[in-house]
C-alpha cells in the first residue's frame, strides 16, 4: 500500500520505528488520516501481521476503504470510530491484545486544506470544524447559541487566548445585530472579527501567527472533544497492549502533550509529571508503563513543514503485570 500522494505525516519514520514492529505483530493506527503511518507500518509487517486502523472522519474512512479495495491487503482493516471506542473496535475484530498503538493527534492536513470543512481561516468556507460532520454541533451552530461566558471559557481554556473575554463579548454583540442564527456562517466572518479584537488590544502581536489562530484551535478542540477523547483512549490502549508493546503518541498542542506526559508519569509510578523518567518512584504505585523517549522533529522537517514545529512524540512500553523495573530508556523529558 502507498499513502495518498502529497501527504507526509509529521515524525513518520520516528513514530513507526518507535513501535518496534514485529513481522507477525498486531498494531493499531488510531488516526488513519490519509494512510501515511498505515503504509509505513504495513511495509514492515509480514504476511501474518495485522493492522487495525481507526478514524472518526468519514472522508478518511472512505479513502482507507478505496485503498483496501485497490490492494486487497487482508492484513488491513478500517473502522469508522472515535478514540474512545478503541476497545469496542478491537472486540468487534476479535482482537484481545495488540503489540503497538499509534496516535497522531489533532487535525490532519487534508482537513485543514479543504475549505468546506471549516477548520482553517486561510480560505473562506462553512464554519463547521467537526472531524465527523455526521455527529454533533457545528462551530456555526454553537457560536450562534452559546452564552458569552461559555464562549469565553472555551476560548480561554482550550485556546489559551488571553483576550478570550473581549472576543466573546464581540461575538455576542455581532450576534445581536444579525438575524437569528445567522451571525457566523463562514470561517472568514469569525476570523475577521477575532483579528479585529486581538489587534486592537495586543501591544505585542505574535509574529507569524494569525490573530484568529487560538480561537479557531479552541473551538475545534472543544467541539470535537479532543482532550476528553485522548484521556479516554490512553487507558484502553495500555489495557490492550501486550508486555513489551509500545504506545506512541504525536501531539501538536501543549494541552494534548500535558495529558500524555502526565499519563505516562502516573502509569510508570512516578511523581514528577514534568519528567516521567527522572521522577521519584512512588512506593506501592502500580506500574504498567516504562517511558521510552520524547522525540522532536529535526530542522530538516520543521523547515519544510511549519506544522511540524510544535510536534512532540512520546513513547512508552508496556511492562509485565506487577513488574516494577526501571525505565527501558532515559531519553524522555
Amino acid at each position: 500500500m502507498n499513502a495518498e500522494p502529497g501527504h507526509l505525516p509529521v515524525l513518520l519514520e520516528e513514530a513507526v520505528m518507535a513501535l518496534r514492529i514485529r513481522a507477525d505483530g498486531v498494531y493499531v493506527d488510531g488516526t488513519f488520516g490519509r494512510g501515511g503511518h498505515s503504509a509505513a507500518i504495513l511495509a514492515r509487517l509480514g504476511r501474518a501481521g495485522r493492522l487495525l486502523a481507526i478514524d472518526r472522519d468519514p472522508e478518511a474512512v472512505a479513502a482507507a476503504r478505496r485503498w483496501q479495495e485497490e490492494t486487497g491487503d487482508a492484513r488491513f482493516s478500517i473502522a469508522h470510530a472515535r478514540f474512545s471506542e478503541l476497545g469496542d473496535v478491537l472486540d468487534d475484530q476479535g482482537v484481545a491484545a495488540v503489540d503497538g498503538v499509534l496516535l497522531d493527534l489533532g487535525v490532519s492536513s487534508p482537513q485543514l486544506d479543504d475549505p468546506s470543512r471549516g477548520f482553517s481561516f486561510r480560505a473562506d468556507g462553512p464554519l463547521d470544524m467537526r472531524m465527523d460532520p455526521t455527529r454533533g454541533m457545528s462551530a456555526s451552530e454553537w457560536l450562534n447559541k452559546a452564552s458569552e461566558d461559555e464562549i469565553a471559557e472555551v476560548v480561554r481554556d482550550y485556546g489559551e487566548e488571553r483576550f478570550a473575554v473581549p472576543i466573546a463579548k464581540a461575538i455576542v454583540a455581532r450576534r445581536g445585530d444579525a438575524d437569528a442564527g445567522a451571525a457566523f456562517q463562514t470561517t472568514g466572518e469569525l476570523a475577521r472579527l477575532v483579528a479585529g479584537v486581538v489587534r486592537r488590544r495586543s501591544k505585542r502581536p505574535e509574529v507569524g501567527k494569525d490573530p484568529a489562530t487560538r480561537t479557531f484551535q479552541a473551538l475545534r478542540i472543544f467541539l470535537n472533544q479532543e482532550l476528553e477523547e485522548l484521556a479516554g483512549v490512553l487507558n484502553t490502549a495500555v489495557d490492550r497492549l501486550r508486555p513489551e508493546g509500545r504506545l506512541a503518541v504525536i501531539s501538536f498542542h501543549s494541552l494534548e502533550d500535558r495529558i500524555v506526559k502526565r499519563f505516562i508519569a502516573r502509569e510508570s509510578g512516578r511523581d514528577a509529571p514534568r519528567d516521567p523518567v527522572r521522577g521519584t518512584l512512588l512506593p506501592g504505585a502500580p506500574i504498567r508503563l516504562a517511558p521510552v523517549a520524547r522525540v522532536l522533529p529535526g530542522p530538516l522537517e520543521t523547515g519544510g513543514n511549519p506544522r511540524a514545529r510544535s510536534a512532540v512524540l512520546r513513547v512508552a512500553e508496556r511492562l509485565d503485570d506487577g513488574l516494577a523495573g526501571s525505565p527501558v530508556a532515559t531519553g524522555a523529558q
